[in-house]
């Protein structure tokens, strides 16, 4: 009977012992994914433009608006004032993942560019900074000027590997990967890999010498720059964007 008891008081204590380890690994587990969740940095969550300007100014007209909880870019009336309306991050950012929903109106046409420079030289976001377009694709002429030229290609250099983009009027989720360190880039469309291309090296040099940036003072030249979103004078809406530093 002793022996009996003994037994089952080490029982209790193993069962014990096992417990406490299992709350310290789910506590670890927890904390782990905490600490990944907040490597991302929210650029537009619906409720606020702090992180944002227009280019080269230090606010944001009316020509974007929240609506909702997307932000959404309206051509100013004919005869305003037609003045570029790039939105560009207050920040700069070098290598990066980020991600963004967007959604582009009919015959519409717009890009996500990286590297932006506001040096008071240049007048766009696309005179330094690199494009991945966002377009749609059946009714805009720009995707019948070449595949390099459809939604999801990098701008007049890499094509997409198919035409993966939703119906005009419904949302399609953007990664934009960009690793100076590892010389490359990346491009997902909708969960499918679209673009892949090499950056800050030797074939990047070549790459841009066949395209209609070659020559260009300053294109794709700056690894830290800001972040925009481009006014192409069609409306175009975006939501859910945030940053990790890679």
């Amino acid at each position: 009977m002793k022996k009996l008891l003994v037994s089952a008081t080490c029982l209790l204590a193993m069962m014990s012992c096992k417990q406490e380890k299992k709350e310290t690994v789910n506590a670890t587990v927890v904390e782990e994914v905490e600490v990944v969740e907040n490597e991302w940095e929210v650029l537009f969550d619906g409720t606020s433009l702090d992180q944002w300007k227009e280019f080269k100014t230090d606010g944001v007209s009316d020509a974007w608006k929240i609506e909702g909880d997307a932000l959404v870019y309206t051509p100013p009336a004919e005869g305003e004032e037609q003045q570029n309306h790039d939105l560009v991050t207050r920040k700069e950012y070098t290598d990066f993942v980020l991600t963004l929903d967007w959604k582009i109106s009919e015959a519409g046409n717009s890009g996500v560019f990286w590297g932006v420079s506001e040096d008071e030289k240049f007048g766009t976001g696309y005179q330094t900074g690199p494009e991945i377009q966002i377009l749609d694709n059946d009714k805009h002429p720009d995707a019948k000027a070449g595949t390099t030229h459809q939604a999801s290609a990098l701008y007049d250099m890499v094509a997409p590997a198919k035409d993966a983009t939703k119906p005009v009027g419904e949302w399609n989720t953007m990664v934009i990967t960009v690793n100076h360190k590892e010389h490359k880039g990346s491009v997902t469309l909708n969960g499918e890999e679209m673009v892949t291309f090499p950056v800050a090296n030797d074939e990047w040099d070549a790459m841009v010498a066949k395209s209609k940036f070659a020559g260009w003072d300053g294109f794709g030249k700056y690894t830290t720059g800001k972040i925009g979103l481009q006014d192409h004078h069609n409306v175009v809406s975006f939501r859910n964007i945030k940053i990790k530093q890679l």
